[in-house]
């Protein structure tokens, strides 16, 4: 695909935000737009925010803005919906992982499948792109890992057919290597400058393979 002239949709957590950055001038999405001359973006990133539905409210509200829920405010001539999202489901809140199959939007597998279905039925032309959740400093907690989600998304998205940007296992961050997250994620969980460089990167070469 060549980029020049595309119109893409972003929807994602607080890395989408900006949290970890000097300025959003520095975010991966940002960055495409400068330097493949996107003809206009769209960014919905809210920090906190799961695929996950959750059974009880969280302390935070706007962490319960859940993807899908948001998806109606896309705009329909999107070329490209890039999401990018799954950490905040292992790293907090009610809903469990599930499993393949699951339909219920109360466990991961069900809500990624279900994020999935709106998409396409929101924006039927639209290329759709997945991005897993980079490394972070804590992995496993209350019984829960990471690469499990990471997992689930990537067989969700295999399903239907989606492109994934696997950040998990190609990105070069990895805060558990002092070096690396000094260079690339200092707070061990939101990439700063040089790691949104990275995310860019790696997105891009799969937007211009599509």
């Amino acid at each position: 695909m060549k980029l020049e002239g595309k119109k893409i949709a972003f929807l994602g957590d607080s890395i989408t935000e900006g949290h970890g950055l000097e300025s959003t001038e520095g975010a991966y999405w940002n960055l495409l737009k400068k330097r493949e001359g996107l003809s206009e973006i769209y960014v919905d990133g809210i920090g906190g925010t799961r695929f996950t539905k959750q059974w009880m409210p969280s302390e935070n509200p706007r962490h319960d803005n859940e993807f899908v829920s948001r998806v109606k405010n896309i705009p329909q001539d999107a070329d490209v919906i890039v999401v990018f999202g799954g950490t905040n489901d292992f790293g907090h809140g009610d809903g469990l992982l599930g499993n393949r199959g699951d339909k219920s939007p109360h466990t991961f597998y069900g809500a990624c499948d279900l994020l999935i279905r709106r998409l396409m039925e929101h924006c039927p032309g639209a290329e759709l792109v997945f991005m897993t959740p980079v490394h972070r400093l804590v992995e496993e907690q209350n019984g829960r890992r990471l690469q499990d989600y990471v997992q689930a998304l990537r067989q969700v998205a295999e399903y239907y057919g989606v492109p994934v940007v696997d950040l998990y296992a190609t990105s070069g961050i990895q805060p558990k290597v002092p070096v690396n997250q000094e260079r690339y994620c200092p707070d061990g969980l939101h990439p700063n400058e040089a790691g949104h460089e990275r995310i860019y990167r790696r997105l891009k070469g799969v937007l211009e393979s599509l």
